[in-house]
């Protein structure tokens, strides 16, 4: 089979299939008993992502256990504020602790060297897994969004508000414009370099997008997505991008239109007649089951399934989660969850 075959990449493409492809956001993580038996053997999860055979194997353990249509690479988004030298840790019970950019004096440069001294494992991971995967299952690679990636290295730490990325970047736009295209460079290196090595689709992970108002979220998320994407696919015009701007409401409708995406994941406040007839005439949608329903299964599960699958399905839709799968999440459920998705009917 040809990766122009795989079931994730025609739909990307604007297909509409019979069977819509099926992933999940963090389909690789701690609700697996096999990941967490692996992930404990290592203390820092940071480099647990600059292991390219463990990422391979973490990266194949849902694909062996529930046959979804794509394996992600393991990874994470905090890697390129890594590479680009500032220091990051993971703590339990917080997540990613950033060493925060407190002014414009410590905004980074990209340096496309130093990048790569980073992230080539990265990108050797990503290759492995292209030679590993089963050949009818599409890899992806991913990144996060220059705005969200900002705000991470600025505020020091996720959650809350983003208050002081938000002042900075309506209080002096010109240096928050400095750390913005640094991160675009960046952000379209990992993802060009991702497909140099065999992904089959890419996708930016914009998880504070929603924060924004109309006009900041034209100038930080839009614009500064729409140039990763115009450099990613110079390189790679082929290759499709999926954009997910989580929490981006109605503004979903000009990312869709403006950013030059090929695909939009849909997060799980997002009225499905209005994907239907807003986005995905635009462009194919991905999503937008609610993790919550997904770890508390029963009659919910299939009737919220059904009802996604009954709404988007007759266009060109990719199954997914609104958001990741939650630790706490029965596998049973999962396995559920891809048996119905498999046994819908147009």
């Amino acid at each position: 089979m040809t990766d122009l075959a795989l079931a994730l990449v025609r739909t990307l493409k604007g297909e509409t299939l019979a069977k819509p492809p099926l992933w999940l956001m963090r389909q690789a993580g701690r609700y697996l008993p096999e990941y967490r038996e692996l992930r404990g053997k290592s203390e820092n999860f940071l480099e647990l992502c600059y292991q390219p055979q463990t990422c391979v194997e973490l990266s194949m353990q849902p694909i062996r256990r529930f046959g979804f249509d794509a394996a992600i690479i393991f990874s994470d988004i905090m890697v390129i504020p890594d590479a680009l030298g500032r220091k990051v840790e993971f703590r339990e019970g917080v997540g990613p602790v950033l060493e925060p950019i407190a002014d414009e004096r410590d905004i980074p440069s990209f340096e496309a060297a130093r990048l790569a001294d980073r992230l080539a494992p990265v990108w050797k991971a990503v290759a492995g897994l292209k030679a590993t995967r089963p050949a009818n299952v599409a890899v992806i690679g991913f990144a996060g969004a220059p705005w969200t990636i900002a705000a991470y290295m600025v505020e020091g730490r996720g959650g809350g508000e983003f208050t002081k990325a938000r002042r900075w970047a309506w209080r002096d736009s010109a240096s928050f414009e400095r750390l913005i295209q640094a991160l675009v460079a960046a952000t379209a290196e990992h993802l060009v370099k991702q497909a140099d090595a065999g992904a089959d689709a890419v996708q930016i992970f914009d998880s504070w997008a929603g924060l924004l108002g109309e006009s900041q979220f034209e100038r930080w998320v839009i614009a500064p997505t729409r140039e990763v994407v115009r450099r990613f696919k110079a390189a790679h015009p082929e290759i499709p991008v999926i954009g997910f701007p989580r929490g981006a409401g109605a503004l979903y409708r000009d990312y869709a239109s403006k950013t030059g995406v090929d695909a939009v994941g849909l997060d799980s406040t997002v009225p499905l007649a209005w994907a239907r007839d807003e986005l995905q005439s635009r462009v194919a949608v991905q999503g937008n089951f609610d993790n919550q329903a997904l770890v508390a299964g029963g009659a919910a599960l299939k009737t919220e399934v059904t009802r996604i699958l009954d709404t988007l399905g007759r266009g060109p839709f990719v199954f997914n989660l609104g958001h990741g799968v939650l630790p706490e999440t029965p596998p049973e459920h999962v396995a559920e969850l891809v048996g119905l998705v498999r046994a819908w009917k147009a």
